[in-house]
């Protein structure tokens, strides 16, 4: 009898970036990579089939998409994104922006019916914005606010959750330990709460950041609120291995 397929999982950390000269910007991110990688053996452990990641530019970002929009999948396709942003975009390492309409349209129906009834989660750390929610001595994953911040809600794929670290306008906060969202994610994913439906799964790490988390030094005080989105059709409990 064949074994079924495993349930893969993405995961892109960007910590450093540079422009087309060569220059650095944005500043680094530090403690971003240990964090992923600590999910990325959390999700194997809960028998994911992971590829991490590391400095991916805008194109090669875009890319990797591409590339699973065209493997065998099996329950579930699960993407964590880690990177700085804003309002709709993430950037690569190369400075450049991907805007999340464009990585939603590659695993959208048209383009990659394969996955078209299979349920995908993002867990996207990034800034959307400069607000601070007022309520470590943190960095912030933005440049310039974008306007029009729905375009990436309206946009999402048939059967997707998206969970954003922060609210649409505002700043995700990093430290050296990692940032508030991941580390509650993974804090979920290692506890008896990874047994849950995804929405009330999505539902406590909301719980978790809002009432156990805020900021440091410079940003005493400052509050995270993630949120999320969801089209999909049925309660699904992906993280219940």
């Amino acid at each position: 009898m064949s074994q079924p397929r495993q349930s893969r999982a993405l995961i892109i950390v960007n910590t450093d970036f540079c422009d087309s000269n060569g220059q650095a910007v944005f500043g680094t991110r530090r403690g971003a990579r240990r964090e992923v990688e600590k999910l990325s053996n959390t999700l194997s452990r809960l028998n994911y089939k992971v590829k991490l990641m590391h400095n991916k530019t805008a194109k090669e970002i875009e890319e990797l998409y591409q590339q699973e929009s065209s493997c065998e999948h099996g329950e579930y396709f699960v993407s964590i994104i880690s990177s700085h942003g804003e309002q709709g975009i993430i950037f690569g390492c190369d400075a450049e922006p991907v805007k999340l309409t464009r990585i939603f349209q590659i695993l959208g129906s048209k383009k990659c019916p394969v996955l078209t009834q299979i349920p995908k989660i993002f867990f996207i750390q990034a800034c959307r914005g400069e607000e601070l929610d007022p309520g470590v001595m943190v960095e912030c994953d933005s440049r310039e606010p974008e306007p029009g911040g729905f375009s990436d809600y309206l946009s999402i794929p048939p059967q997707a959750a998206v969970m954003f670290a922060c609210s649409p306008g505002y700043a995700a906060f990093l430290n050296i330990s990692g940032s508030m969202f991941l580390q509650a994610l993974l804090k979920v994913l290692e506890g008896e709460e990874r047994h849950l439906a995804l929405n009330r799964l999505m539902t406590h790490i909301n719980w978790e950041v809002a009432f156990c988390c805020q900021a440091r030094g410079t940003y005493q005080g400052c509050k995270e609120m993630p949120c999320f989105v969801t089209n999909l059709l049925q309660e699904v409990f992906p993280f219940s291995s």
